[in-house]
């Protein structure tokens, strides 16, 4: 393509193209006609969309940790807010699982949605757009319209095409996530206020008083939190996926919730170093438990969602302790694992999906023998269960595995305590693949299931190798992180030694050394 093709641009808005499209759509009023075309303009959308992101792969300099694929035009120039666009070594691989996992969702709702299909396409390719621009904004205000922007078509398809308790579900989550993000739009005036611009780049450059980072840090920190999403402010999401349509649940676990931990990355860590450093204690302790808390709760769940729903909780808290450890590893392996969790969670959810649409349950004692029926079926769910384990060869060992490395840097008792993490989430997924997939073939309505079909196998297949590539071959994705991530630790570290610690700080930032040392 031209070094001047709006690439980004493109990726991001051709998904509302194909929206507008559907939405025109006649069928001389036969509904079965509206829902077809419907179905194949969003498939076609998302797939030329996905197509055109991988130019993204292709041609990204891995060599250099700036901004690429830069597009920037004057937008509201008299408060300094401008439309910019760009990606690093970070966001590039979110605006490709994004764009991956939308077709691969509006294939798994091929069948599954009968009702207002125009409608509900219309939702999906708007929500791609907003997840896309999510990752591309080097602006504040673009950044914080797409960021929230996403609320709106969740909250429509877990309200309108979820379960019996979408409506609830669907308010919690939109009131648990728009709290927290007003505070972090207070955060995005108080920068304005300091800079006159709201350009991300220049806010990464500018070094804010240690006062003012406190604040800055805890506004965020609202927002980015109940993303995740960490304990205490957790208890959103088993409500969200297992009301959510399959498709829903996919893009929820698989890229709504690294949204959060992507805005650590890209502003708290960064931006705003001292804070960092004073409360990354608070953050090892809220992910320490959340790993250890909602791993034994979801030993106890009976509904296979809910399981999987809760142990996405204790997987992100992995990725916020890699994040805090604030080395080169660390980051690197919780980046990651929040793509190898995009997929790996995406498909366990997808795997759900395939058995409710035969047999119109979750509940896990509804289930066994299913491995004498669906040998295929058994064999993905296989893999990916494994690769949620983090078994070496796939792609949950290496993102755990440098997780753990940049932990044991960074304080051993939180390595040691994350690492019961690990222990525990074999016990449940083998736990439930065992009931689910082993024993005998007892229950008469399961008797005549079928295997995956072609549709079926066409959705797990990209899902299949991206998880063995990423476990066996892990070395291109990781070079697209390692400058962006070398240059993040340099500046951090560099604006750490430019400031003495405040008291509070060293308070704050001793608290895991002294309890170290009382352990010992």
């Amino acid at each position: 393509m031209p070094s001047d093709f709006p690439i980004l641009s493109v990726v991001t808005f051709l998904p509302i193209a194909g929206a507008l499209f559907i939405l025109i759509i006649r069928g001389d009023g036969d509904p079965a006609i509206v829902a077809r075309n419907a179905r194949g303009v969003a498939l076609l959308a998302s797939t030329i969309t996905f197509l055109l992101s991988l130019e993204l792969w292709f041609g990204f300099d891995k060599t250099t940790a700036d901004f690429q694929f830069v597009e920037q035009a004057e937008w509201i120039p008299t408060f300094g807010i401008s439309y910019h666009m760009g990606v690093d070594g970070i966001s590039v691989l979110f605006v490709l699982l994004s764009t991956l996992l939308t077709p691969i969702c509006v294939l798994a709702s091929w069948e599954a949605i009968q009702t207002r299909v125009k409608e509900y396409m219309i939702a999906f390719l708007v929500l791609e757009t907003l997840m896309v621009g999510t990752f591309c904004a080097l602006d504040f205000i673009g950044f914080y319209m797409f960021f929230e922007g996403v609320l709106i078509p969740m909250f429509l398809i877990i309200g309108v095409w979820g379960g019996a308790r979408r409506v609830y579900s669907a308010f919690k989550f939109f009131l648990y996530t728009l709290l927290g993000s007003v505070l972090m739009l207070l955060a995005i005036l108080a920068i304005y206020f300091q800079l006159g611009t709201t350009d991300i780049p220049t806010a990464l450059e500018h070094g804010f008083p240690p006062e003012m980072q406190t604040w800055l840090w805890l506004a965020f920190f609202a927002s980015f939190a109940v993303k995740v999403p960490m304990w205490p402010v957790h208890t959103w999401l088993p409500d969200a996926h297992v009301e959510a349509p399959t498709a829903g649940s996919v893009i929820l676990a698989g890229v709504l919730l690294k949204m959060g931990a992507y805005g650590f990355i890209r502003f708290s860590v960064p931006m705003l170093p001292d804070a960092t450093v004073m409360f990354t204690p608070l953050i090892y302790t809220l992910s320490i438990v959340a790993v250890i808390y909602t791993s034994l709760v979801a030993l106890a769940q009976q509904d296979m969602k809910k399981l999987i729903a809760y142990s996405s909780v204790a997987h992100m808290g992995f990725v916020t302790v890699g994040i805090f450890t604030l080395n080169q590893q660390g980051i690197e392996g919780a980046l990651f694992q929040m793509l190898s969790h995009g997929i790996v969670s995406g498909a366990l959810f997808l795997v759900v999906g395939v058995v409710y649409d035969r047999i119109h349950s979750r509940e896990i004692a509804r289930y066994g023998g299913l491995v004498h029926r669906m040998p295929l079926y058994s064999a993905a769910f296989m893999l990916f269960m494994l690769a949620s384990v983090g078994l070496p060869g796939t792609s949950g060992f290496v993102g755990e595995f440098l997780v753990m490395v940049g932990a044991f840097q960074a304080n051993n008792w939180v390595a040691l305590l994350i690492c019961t993490g690990i222990i525990l989430s074999a016990a449940y997924m083998l736990w439930l693949y065992r009931r689910v997939i082993f024993g005998k073939l007892e229950k008469a309505d399961l008797m005549g299931i079928l295997d995956l079909n072609r549709r079926e196998i066409l959705v797990f297949a990209p899902l299949v190798v991206l998880v063995l590539w990423m476990g066996i071959y892990p070395k291109p994705f990781l070079e697209f992180m390692s400058p962006t991530v070398e240059r993040l630790i340099a500046r951090h570290q560099a604006a750490i030694a430019d400031t003495p610690p405040s008291g509070l700080s060293s308070l704050v930032g001793e608290s895991w050394q002294a309890i170290e040392t009382r352990l010992r």
